[in-house]
């Protein structure tokens, strides 16, 4: 049987990717440390070292589903908090950019994830949790989002989202705050729900319901 193929862009360190079965994964990422620690916990994964957003102009017809999660920062609503103590940057245009040149040209099933901006969304996603999603198939209401310990703000922030996503930040020394990766990560739960409805195999989980008597 022919393998599901996925391209996964920006990969990080795979948060979305975590639960994801039957399939053949090319990863993309850009920093050498997250691409080495992502290839140590996903050994049977492709790790390609490269620009994402090229990567995807240059590879998207060899896939059946694409991932993508550019960076949020610039888009961030934490920009309008940080405005008067912070050099400002514009919204990079490389999300639109993507959400646009997937929707026109690409065959396959794709996400788009990223926060939701400050500004109103220049196309309109799925608003779930804290993100959008742009996607070419209807999401359901609930993804199985967990609660981010994140908005907790909980005293030591690496160890809960440690626990939270099942891996140790610890393990990364490269040029990004430790801090940062912890908190870019998508939750596995979500990557997992969105996943298989891409793939037409999602199942509603039963809800149970209480009978009077």
């Amino acid at each position: 049987m022919k393998k599901y193929k996925v391209l996964n862009l920006y990969a990080c360190l795979g948060g979305n990717r975590y639960k994801w079965n039957d399939c053949e994964v090319t990863a993309i990422e850009l920093d050498p440390e997250a691409a080495r620690l992502y290839k140590e916990r996903f050994p049977n994964d492709i790790v390609i070292v490269a620009d994402a957003h090229q990567y995807l102009l240059d590879h998207y017809k060899e896939f059946d589903f694409i991932w993508s999660s550019p960076p949020c920062p610039t888009h961030s609503r934490f920009q309008t908090s940080m405005k008067t103590i912070r050099k400002m940057e514009y919204p990079d245009m490389k999300l639109y950019q993507e959400i646009i040149f997937l929707d026109n040209f690409y065959d396959g099933k794709y996400c788009v994830e990223n926060v939701i901006p400050y500004y109103e969304p220049l196309i309109q996603g799925q608003k779930r949790g804290r993100h959008l999603y742009w996607t070419n198939f209807i999401l359901p209401n609930d993804i199985n989002e967990r609660k981010n310990p994140d908005l907790a703000r909980e005293k030591d922030l690496i160890n809960s989202l440690s626990q939270f996503h099942d891996y140790d930040f610890r393990k990364y020394k490269g040029k990004q705050s430790v801090q940062k990766m912890a908190r870019n990560l998508v939750d596995y739960e979500a990557g997992l729900t969105i996943f298989n409805v891409a793939r037409g195999i999602y199942e509603k989980p039963k809800t149970n319901q209480l009978q009077l008597l």
